[in-house]
């Protein structure tokens, strides 16, 4: 699949077939998504895929804060992807100390990429998923499990697609965009 088509057909997908997807597609989306850029290479992102149908029906009930959407989702989802993040590496130097006014909020943003580069490689593979941010991380991390030291970052249900959904409206170019002029000399 061609890049711009896989971005501009990419939809978050919360109905999947019963289908499970095999060990060997997931793997090739993770290989793909550790590609994923991160804050000098510090690769801090973990995934943990759950398949197991009460760990995930518990998650469902206790762990995503009571949201409905996320709840109807994880009703029906076979296989779930904890997306980790390894804490105090990601936007620090090696004294501890912090590199920029981010400070450890820059691991959010590398976060955010590595679960966008997993979305793009799943979707390229025929694969949907979808993103859920609202969830108890601390409940999640008991739940599965989570290593010390580790953080969730976020949820994504993933499978394969009963149906793409539609396009939603996109803002345009001239809404997003703005050149900043040359300062005068």
């Amino acid at each position: 699949m061609e890049l711009e088509t896989c971005i501009r057909e990419r939809r978050s997908v919360r109905r999947f077939t019963e289908e499970p997807v095999d060990h060997a597609t997931i793997e090739k989306i993770i290989e793909l998504a550790r590609f994923a850029p991160s804050w000098k290479n510090t690769q801090t992102s973990r995934y943990y895929v759950i398949e197991d149908a009460d760990k995930i029906a518990r998650i469902c009930e206790e762990g995503v804060m009571g949201f409905e959407g996320n709840q109807k989702t994880l009703a029906k989802a076979k296989q779930l992807l904890v997306l980790a993040t390894v804490n105090k590496r990601c936007g620090y130097e090696r004294d501890g100390s912090f590199t920029t006014s981010k400070e450890d909020r820059w691991e959010m943003f590398d976060a955010g990429i590595a679960a966008q580069t997993f979305s793009l490689a799943a979707h390229s593979l025929g694969v949907g998923s979808v993103m859920m941010g609202i969830f108890d991380e601390k409940k999640i991390a008991e739940i599965i499990g989570l290593p010390e030291g580790q953080s969730v970052s976020c949820l994504l249900a993933f499978g394969y697609p009963k149906f793409m959904p539609d396009p939603v409206p996109r803002k345009e170019v001239s809404d997003l965009l703005t050149y900043v002029e040359p300062a005068e000399e």
